[in-house]
């Protein structure tokens, strides 16, 4: 007789042991710190390919007139509706005149076997 694992809700979170950061009960790699998340068997799977639904890059630079400025890196997720779901500040700092600092931000989705698409 086979025993089936008993199934998680879609969404549902834990926190990665390394970074602390919050991350997908399903994940087996922590999209973070990028350690590893599961080593059992069935965990050393490949994970179901991601999609990158959005990636943007860019950079800010100081001018180099005047003196040092201060920058606040925030995100924030609304659903449809317009309802705020989460705002976070992920990370701050300052720039010196002539200093230029590069950002990366992507949206990657991860299929969830056995899951029916909502309408």
């Amino acid at each position: 007789m086979n025993v089936a694992r008993p199934s998680t809700p879609l969404g549902a979170t834990r926190v990665c042991p390394h970074c602390k950061a919050t991350v997908l009960q399903s994940a087996n790699i922590c999209p973070g710190c990028q350690h590893h998340l599961r080593f059992n068997t069935s965990a050393a799977e490949p994970q179901s390919k991601t999609v990158s639904a959005m990636r943007i890059q860019g950079s800010i630079h100081h001018p180099g007139r005047g003196e040092a400025s201060e920058y606040c890196v925030v995100i924030a997720i609304t659903n449809e509706k317009g309802e705020k779901i989460t705002r976070q500040v992920v990370g701050v700092g300052a720039l010196q005149p002539g200093e230029k600092h590069h950002y990366s931000f992507s949206v990657e989705l991860v299929p969830v076997g056995g899951s029916k698409p909502r309408n």
